[in-house]
C-alpha cells in the first residue's frame, strides 16, 4: 500500500510541476500590425509602394519586404546585401540587415529578408525619414531608397 501511495504522490507532485511549468512560461511575442505599406523612391532605380512583413521572437526580429522596384536582370538567390533602418518612436533607429533574398527574374518586383534585427519590448518603429531608409547593394551597385510615407496602418510596436 505504501508503494501505490507514494507513486500517487509523486504523479499528484509531476502535475502540479506540469502545471505550473505552463502558468510561468514566457508568452509568446508579437508584433502589431504584422503588415505595413509604405512608399520608397530609389532614385533612377524606380520606387513606389512596399509592403513589409515583420515577426518576433523574444528580443529577435525579422522584416520581409517586397517592393514596387523591379530589377532590371535577373538576381540569384541570397545576392542582394540590404539594410532597412526604421525610426524608433522617441529617437534613435533600430536595423534590420542580412542578405536574403529569393531568386529573381528581370523586370520582377524585388524581394528581400528576412532581414534580422534587434528590439526591445514596446519598441515602435516606423518609415525612417532622415535619410537612407533602405540600402540593397546588387552586384556591387548600391541602391539607395528613401522613405516617402509612414507605414500604413501604422507602425510595428513589439511586445
Amino acid at each position: 500500500m505504501r508503494s501505490s501511495s507514494s507513486l500517487g504522490t509523486v504523479a499528484v507532485l509531476a502535475g502540479a510541476l506540469a502545471a505550473a511549468g505552463l502558468a510561468f512560461a514566457p508568452s509568446a511575442a508579437a508584433v502589431s500590425p504584422g503588415t505595413a505599406t509604405a512608399t520608397y523612391d530609389c532614385g533612377t532605380w524606380g520606387g513606389g509602394g512596399a509592403t513589409l512583413t515583420a515577426t518576433q521572437s523574444g528580443t529577435a526580429a525579422t522584416i520581409t519586404l517586397t517592393s514596387a522596384v523591379k530589377t532590371p536582370i535577373a538576381v540569384g538567390a541570397d545576392q542582394i546585401n540590404a539594410t532597412l533602418t526604421l525610426a524608433k518612436a522617441g529617437g534613435g533607429t533600430r536595423v534590420f540587415s542580412g542578405k536574403k533574398n529569393p531568386a529573381l527574374a528581370a523586370n520582377q518586383s524585388v524581394t528581400i529578408g528576412p532581414l534580422s534585427g534587434t528590439v526591445a519590448s514596446g519598441d515602435s518603429l516606423n518609415s525612417y525619414f532622415a535619410g537612407t531608409a533602405l540600402k540593397m547593394v546588387i552586384f556591387g551597385v548600391t541602391v539607395n531608397c528613401d522613405a516617402l510615407t509612414s507605414q500604413s496602418p501604422g507602425p510595428f510596436v513589439f511586445s
